[in-house]
């Protein structure tokens, strides 16, 4: 489980397909912090870490999850949002988030308002992926709270701190990015579709 709260970014440093996955190497500040086994968002994407050789660490994609998500267009040198799983009787300062992204989007328009920058996204609607005005929304591993929501379509609005510390600052208008939708409201989506 992640909060959605971004602690770092990571530099890719290397992708090597092997088979149907992808081997993911990552130069990143908080690597010697890092062990085998644990769990790390990047952009959002829970990755089991495999090796560690100094301030790089490697995760490897399965087929599935480079189909579902972004992380198979990242290219060497892109940066990635790192989030390291929350810890147990800590503070939730974002909200529940899995690391489980359910599909991607796209940046449709970027609105500086002199304070904050609004970032607009379309995705493809289907099932139970819907978003609420004032709801949780996970964007490349990023907590944020959904304005202008639309059936296939919503808004957010990022203050300048996390423009400056996130992938945010690279997007510009067709980018491709990871959506987690707030499990709370899957559920409730699920729940009532099956009455």
């Amino acid at each position: 489980m992640f909060t959605g709260i971004i602690e770092t970014l990571g530099t890719v440093k290397s992708i090597e397909k092997d088979k149907e996955n992808v081997h993911i190497t990552i130069q990143s500040d908080i690597t010697h912090e890092l062990k085998i086994d644990q769990s790390v968002a990047h952009n959002g994407v829970c990755l089991t870490v495999v090796n560690i050789s100094g301030n790089e660490y490697t995760v490897t994609a399965i087929k599935e999850t480079i189909d579902k998500t972004n992380l198979g267009s990242l290219k060497i040198g892109e940066e990635v949002n790192l989030e390291r799983a929350m810890k147990l009787g800590a503070r939730l300062d974002g909200h529940i988030v899995q690391g489980h992204v359910d599909k991607t989007g796209v940046c449709k328009n970027i609105l500086d308002q002199g304070g904050s920058t609004v970032f607009t996204f379309s995705y493809d609607f289907e099932g139970n992926n819907v978003t609420i005005e004032k709801g949780s929304i996970t964007i490349n591993g990023v907590s944020l709270t959904v304005v202008n929501s639309k059936k296939d379509e919503f808004s957010v609005a990022i203050i300048p701190y996390t423009l400056e510390h996130t992938t945010f600052k690279n997007f510009k208008i067709g980018s491709e990015i990871n959506l987690e939708f707030d499990v709370i409201g899957k559920y409730v989506a699920r729940l009532t579709e099956l009455r």
